[in-house]
C-alpha cells in the first residue's frame, strides 16, 4: 500500500512539475521534490531526499546550459523555450530519484509483505518506460485538462449565447476557465497531507536561494528568516504564460473548434519562449522610481499562488534543502568556479 502511496505522490508532482520549478537560467534555482529539494547552480546540480529512516541521500552531476551547449539556443525567444525544456528534463529526473529513494527504503523495509526474508527482495524503482509513460500520460493530462476542456465549455457557452462568440470575449473566457481550472487543480491537491509536505520543500528552496542571493550563511536559523515567497518561481512563469495567451489567442481569426484547438497547441513553444522574454526584460531593464516595478506586477499573480505551492516548511526540511545546495556548489566550484552575486 505504502508503495503505491509513493507511486501516486510521483504522479501528482509530476503534473505540479512546472509550478514547482524555477523555468530561467538564474544564477542558482531549485525545485521541490518528494521529501527533498533539488538545487541547481549555472554549472552543476544536486539533490538531497531524506528517507522514511531519516537518513538524507545526495547526488550531483555537473550540467550545462543550453546556450553554452550551442550558440543558436541563447536566441531570444529560443532560449526561453530551451530552458523551459532543460529545467524540466532536469526536474523530471529529480522527482524520479526522489521517488525511488523512497521505494528502495519501502522495498528494503522487513515486514512490508510475506515473503521469505532469507531470499534476496527484489529491488522495485520507477524504471526508464514507467517513467516515460508517465510522462506521456502528463503531456495528455495537460492538453485534456488546460488545452481541450476550457475551449469545449466556451464553445458550449457560445451556443447558449452568441455574445461569447465574438473573439475578444471568447478568448478571454477560455482564458479565464484555464486559470481557474488550474488554481482548483492546485489547491484540491494540497490538501492530500504528501503534496502538502512538497510544498513545504517548495518554500525550503525558496528560502534557501534566498539566504544565499543575500550572502547569508546556510544554516537552518538564518535560512528560516526568509519568505517562502519568489518572484523567479516557476508558478509565476506559469501564471504569466497563461496570461498572455489569453492576448496571443485574441490576435489570431480562427473561429472553428479545431482551428483553435490547434493553434493553442501549436502556439505553445513560442507563448513560452516570449513569456520568458517578457519577464527577463521586465526583471532587468524596468524599475518605476519610488513606484511598483513592472516585473513586481506581471509576477505578483504567481506571489499570490505561491500562496497555495509554498507552505512554511521545519527545520529538517530546510537542511534538505541547504544540503542540495551545497552539493551543487561543491560541483560548481570545480566546473565554474566561484559564483558572484552581483
Amino acid at each position: 500500500m505504502k508503495r503505491w502511496r509513493q507511486i501516486l505522490r510521483f504522479l501528482a508532482a509530476v503534473q505540479l512539475l512546472p509550478a514547482l520549478e524555477s523555468g530561467e537560467e538564474t544564477l542558482v534555482g531549485g525545485q521541490a521534490v518528494l521529501e527533498g529539494v533539488m538545487m541547481r547552480s549555472p554549472h552543476a546540480w544536486g539533490i538531497a531526499v531524506r528517507k522514511p529512516s531519516g537518513e538524507i541521500v545526495t547526488h550531483s552531476e555537473p550540467l550545462e546550459r543550453p546556450s553554452e551547449q550551442h550558440k543558436w539556443m541563447g536566441w531570444p525567444v529560443v532560449r526561453g523555450v530551451m530552458t523551459l525544456g532543460h529545467a524540466m528534463t532536469l526536474g523530471f529526473r529529480a522527482l524520479k530519484f526522489s521517488a525511488n529513494a523512497a521505494l528502495e527504503e519501502l522495498t528494503d523495509t522487513p515486514g512490508n509483505g510475506d515473503h521469505d526474508h532469507s531470499e534476496p527482495v527484489k529491488k522495485f524503482e520507477i524504471t526508464g518506460w514507467m517513467a516515460g509513460l508517465n510522462m506521456a500520460f502528463s503531456i495528455a493530462f495537460f492538453i485534456f485538462m488546460y488545452k481541450y476542456l476550457p475551449l469545449l465549455a466556451t464553445t458550449e457557452l457560445k451556443r447558449v449565447n452568441p455574445v461569447f462568440g465574438q473573439q475578444f470575449v471568447f478568448n478571454l473566457v477560455d482564458g479565464l476557465i484555464r486559470i481557474t481550472m488550474f488554481l482548483l487543480f492546485v489547491w484540491g491537491v494540497s490538501l492530500w497531507k504528501d503534496i502538502r509536505r512538497v510544498y513545504e520543500y517548495h518554500g525550503a528552496e525558496h528560502k534557501t536561494v534566498f539566504a544565499f542571493e543575500n550572502g547569508d550563511p546556510l544554516d537552518t536559523a538564518a535560512v528560516q528568516k526568509y519568505s517562502t515567497y519568489h518572484p523567479r518561481c516557476g508558478t509565476s512563469f506559469l501564471m504569466t504564460v497563461m496570461i498572455i495567451s489569453m492576448f496571443v489567442y485574441m490576435a489570431i481569426p480562427v473561429h472553428t473548434f479545431w482551428a483553435r484547438f490547434g493553434i493553442r497547441i501549436a502556439m505553445l513553444p513560442l507563448i513560452a519562449g516570449v513569456s520568458y522574454e517578457i519577464i527577463r526584460f521586465a526583471a532587468k531593464r524596468f524599475s518605476a522610481k519610488g513606484g511598483v516595478s513592472l516585473f513586481a506586477l506581471m509576477t505578483a499573480p504567481g506571489l499570490w499562488l505561491q500562496r497555495i505551492t509554498t507552505q512554511p516548511p521545519d527545520d529538517r526540511e530546510v537542511e534538505c534543502a541547504i544540503v542540495a545546495l551545497n552539493e551543487a556548489m561543491k560541483l560548481e566550484k570545480t566546473h565554474g568556479g566561484e559564483l558572484v552575486i552581483a
